[in-house]
């Protein structure tokens, strides 16, 4: 199976969803370089959020996503933090009160995969470095946003979107049973934060992506990993960044205004 083109879905921008009557206050994505964060942050912008673009160590691709973002017509900027680092998450969160405001909305999507290994050969930095970035830097991130966004702190409500990952319930075995491990756990934090934030004014949910045809793979060092996995999917095929940008918008607009706790799998029926 050929790579599909286009990993980011940047291109088909026109098929953009339709979020009537928002209250348009900035959103953070993490992560949002490359991928399925550079997805979620151009459709975000396009749809009229002012977007926070948040990078660890890539300025360039951050920027290359603020330019697109620009020229359709939206509003960014870029923002480095790593998110394992409490210091860079309130730095980040001031640097979006500086540029825009009070925050409507959270797209935790910044994650490591640790590498493909058998739990019998992880290395313990490497367990260290996926709970860091995935648990620790979702939870951080959530702690911010919601003393920014509570109606018990003096907020107006807003939305938390995590990006899991169906590994957390097919569980990695044999490839990264770590990294699925990890995405449970932000499954367990959605359910119990939006339980514990529901009457404050803020929703909070989750996307699970199931196959996604991104660069992944390949910096994993298994390039051919869509090809071998996509007879096991039931749709037949991997799915794109876009595809999961537009779960990710829907969660986060009013559209969903009754949706919290909610883990939504997007992953070709697999």
């Amino acid at each position: 199976m050929a790579a599909m083109s286009n990993p980011a879905g940047r291109d088909d921008q026109a098929h953009k969803s339709v979020v009537g009557g928002e209250d348009r206050r900035a959103v953070i994505v993490t992560g949002a370089g490359r991928g399925i964060g550079a997805a979620i942050a151009s459709l975000v912008g396009v749809n009229g959020f002012p977007v926070v673009v948040n990078f660890a160590t890539d300025r360039a691709a951050a920027e290359e996503v603020v330019r697109e973002i620009v020229a359709g017509g939206g509003r960014a900027v870029a923002a480095q933090g790593d998110v394992s680092r409490e210091e860079e998450v309130l730095q980040l969160f001031e640097t979006a009160a500086r540029e825009f405001g009070s925050i409507g909305g959270l797209v935790n999507n910044a994650g490591v995969t640790g590498g493909f290994s058998r739990v019998d050969a992880l290395r313990a930095d490497a367990i260290a470095r996926v709970l860091a970035v995935n648990v620790a830097g979702t939870m951080l991130c959530s702690r911010e946003a919601v003393r920014r966004m509570s109606t018990r702190r003096g907020g107006t409500g807003g939305s938390i979107v995590n990006i899991s990952s169906l590994a957390a319930r097919t569980g990695g075995s044999g490839e990264w049973v770590h990294y699925a491990a990890s995405k449970g756990a932000i499954n367990s934090f959605t359910i119990g934060l939006a339980r514990e934030v529901a009457t404050e004014g803020i929703r909070v949910n989750a996307v699970a992506p199931g196959l996604i045809d991104t660069e992944l793979h390949a910096a994993n060092g298994a390039p051919d990993r869509l090809e071998r996995l996509a007879p096991a999917i039931p749709m037949g095929r991997p799915g794109t960044p876009l595809e999961i940008a537009q779960g990710v918008l829907w969660l986060l607009s009013s559209a969903a205004s009754y949706t919290t706790g909610s883990i939504l799998e997007i992953g070709g029926g697999r």
